[in-house]
């Protein structure tokens, strides 16, 4: 397990611009609304990557999901080749690709090429769901064992990390097999591993590995201290790091009224209220979620939900960050918008750099 922890510290600890306490990211879940296409949405993360990169956030990582119609991130690789080839400085990396849906060398073998096209500037975040539903899942990866994948996940990860690191032992079985490009082609370095999780496990084995974490705050908060306690408590020093870094992703949007921004946060609201019952689809427009009636049941889901979007204008948005960083003693906030159309995720993040005052 050790050989997990073996990678390069390069990228990892990002510096703060601005007023904000900790270094931004942006995470990109290549959000379809009504009346767009899978096309346009591509587009706008291109636009995106571009903004982020000239406003001085992080890095900009896209979400491994499927079988969601309204989410186009299914191949996060093949979006991260693309960024690549559109941008120049910003971190690119998977927040995250769902390791028990693939094998590990065909992985390694993804981002070994995205490593390639894209030197230095790459991050291989790593989880152990399935990022969708148990049918889907086992379409994937053509078996119904579902929970062999999760509990398979430290062996896996040891395994994708020899992969990347192209130094199995002596007589084991693949010891003669090279994930190409990789290290056999020079010495060029691999991206580096985080792990991601919305509870425990991931947290201590972060820990005990010494890697870096990330917690997916926007949809598990009431984990988010507990989990990230964890964490801080397992954490061994590593070749990776000598101290804990813990990233954590938020859902935040800022528009130029309160009113607005209620608005546009609602229709991701119901979009999530589709896919909990079964009804996933395209992110409804701000129109059609003010005339929804929500049943009692989907108004406390809705309520218990917003609770944990930060929005509304730039100044309460960064006031709302920085008491979440403050409470979390979070290391990075990587921020996600899940709103209906492109121009208003593309505005939110100008207007959440524009609060803290990063480069324009």
């Amino acid at each position: 397990m050790d050989d997990a922890s073996r990678g390069t510290t390069d990228g990892i600890r990002g510096t703060a611009h601005g007023t904000a306490p900790v270094p931004l990211s942006v995470l990109d879940l290549v959000t379809v609304g009504k009346g767009s296409t899978a096309s346009e949405s591509l587009r706008t993360s291109v636009a995106l990557a571009k903004l982020a990169e000239r406003r001085g956030y992080h890095r900009h990582w896209v979400a491994e999901h499927h079988s969601m119609p309204g989410v186009a991130s299914s191949s996060p690789a093949v979006i991260l080749a693309h960024l690549a080839a559109h941008t120049e400085r910003i971190r690119l990396g998977s927040g995250g690709v769902m390791l028990p849906n693939h094998a590990p060398l065909v992985i390694a073998e993804q981002f070994g090429t995205v490593e390639a096209l894209a030197p230095g500037r790459v991050d291989l975040g790593l989880g152990r769901a399935p990022g969708t539903d148990g049918a889907t899942a086992a379409a994937l990866r053509r078996s119904d064992r579902l929970n062999e994948g999760a509990d398979d996940f430290p062996q896996q990860l040891a395994e994708l990390t020899r992969f990347l690191d192209d130094d199995f032992p002596d007589g084991h079985p693949y010891s003669r097999i090279h994930a190409v490009p990789g290290p056999v082609q020079g010495p060029a370095g691999r991206p580096p591993i985080w792990l991601l999780g919305s509870s425990g496990f991931s947290a201590r084995l972060a820990g005990v590995l010494g890697l870096p974490f990330a917690f997916a705050h926007h949809f598990s908060a009431q984990n988010t201290i507990p989990a990230l306690d964890l964490y801080r408590e397992s954490f061994r020093p590593s070749a990776v790091l000598d101290a804990p870094y813990a990233l954590i992703g938020v859902s935040a949007l800022a528009s130029g009224s309160e009113r607005e921004a209620r608005r546009q946060v609602l229709s991701g609201a119901l979009s999530m209220v589709q896919l909990r019952t079964g009804r996933p689809g395209l992110v409804p427009t701000p129109e059609e979620a003010e005339a929804y009636r929500f049943s009692s049941m989907e108004q406390e889901f809705v309520d218990n939900w917003l609770v944990n979007i930060v929005h509304g204008t730039p100044d309460a948005v960064r006031d709302g960050l920085n008491d979440l960083q403050k409470r979390t003693g979070a290391d990075e906030l990587m921020i996600t918008s899940h709103a209906h159309s492109g121009e208003e995720r593309l505005r939110s993040y100008g207007l959440i750099a524009d609060a803290y005052g990063l480069p324009a």
